[in-house]
């Protein structure tokens, strides 16, 4: 990626505008989902990741307990995939919750990227649940 990055952390609805568009056309309009948005996003952090000015990534975390920071809603544009983008979501959050106090992460993985958060030290914890009609996993880790 040649164009330098920039990331955005905001808490709530404060400026989530960028967000919401990248995972309405992520999750609602490419893979159908109808109950994207939650009373969740009030009071988690967003975290957004531009490249010249144009959102190109997001994802949110929130409180679980006092130890654990839920990580989820991570999706990038189309035309920005396979360059690394979810990572570099991922990565950002666990430091962030991390920088926060937390000591564990945990996501709702869809089922066919359980390889993808596995290979960031991610481990699943139950058995397959549909979060709509899509087959996700719990997952978690030890920051």
């Amino acid at each position: 990626m040649e164009d330098k990055l920039e990331y955005k952390i905001t808490y709530g609805k404060e400026d989530f505008t960028d967000a919401r568009l990248i995972r309405q056309h992520v999750f609602v309009e490419e893979q159908g989902f109808e109950n994207e948005f939650d009373e969740i996003d009030e009071y988690a952090y967003h975290l957004v990741i531009y490249q010249n000015d144009k959102a190109i990534a997001t994802g949110r975390m929130y409180e679980k307990d006092q130890e654990t920071m839920i990580l989820g809603r991570i999706a990038t544009i189309k035309e920005c995939r396979k360059i690394g983008l979810g990572s570099k979501i991922v990565l950002r959050l666990e430091n962030e919750a991390k920088q926060l106090g937390y000591i564990i992460t945990q996501l709702s993985a869809q089922q066919r990227a359980q390889g993808f958060y596995e290979k960031l030290g991610y481990q699943t914890q139950g058995e397959v649940y549909y979060d709509e009609w899509c087959p996700h996993v719990t997952m978690e880790k030890l920051l």
